[in-house]
């Protein structure tokens, strides 16, 4: 059972932990992303789940100690946090305000819900610059491996497609 304290300091963990940005993509937080899990509280310790959106991705490292300073910083330390690989992440666990971000930024965000479509090419990107659909995928990689480098054939423009997964 949990306490009024607990589910109080599981809060703020949760706020705290919500606030650290993706190293790779700064405009997105973690909890856009849908990388933050959980927050559990267990005998007054803290323990936060974190999923990486691909395995081997290298921002988690530092998404775990940028973590633990955000919690340090809430007056919460000697917080866990742990890596959690099952299930695998997917981009439905992006909320629509991080892809509305990835948009702004100049990154199109996933098409719609994750499916096997994906797997053979059947993608349909409109263009973050000047929302048209004539684009064409240039490279399976981009600058980050879980995005795709696009261009698009009416402004011209290249970008990143953060693929749907």
């Amino acid at each position: 059972m949990v306490t009024p304290a607990e589910a109080d300091l599981a809060r703020r963990a949760h706020e705290a932990a919500a606030t650290v940005c993706d190293p790779e993509i700064p405009v997105l937080t973690i909890a856009d992303l849908g990388v933050l899990r959980d927050v559990t509280v267990e005998g007054g310790r803290v323990e936060v789940a974190i999923t990486p959106t691909y395995s081997g991705c290298p921002a988690m490292d530092v998404i775990g100690i940028e973590v633990q300073t955000a919690l340090a910083q809430a007056g919460i330390p000697d917080a866990r946090v742990r890596l959690v690989l099952s299930p695998a992440w997917t981009t439905d666990w992006m909320t629509e305000a991080g892809k509305a971000k990835l948009a702004a930024y100049g990154i199109a965000p996933p098409a719609g819900k994750a499916s096997r479509r994906a797997l053979f090419g059947e993608e349909r990107v409109a263009c973050p610059h000047c929302g048209s659909a004539a684009t064409e995928k240039v490279s399976e990689f981009g600058s980050t491996a879980c995005k795709s480098l696009w261009r698009c054939t009416a402004c011209r423009e290249p970008f990143d497609y953060f693929k749907c997964i």
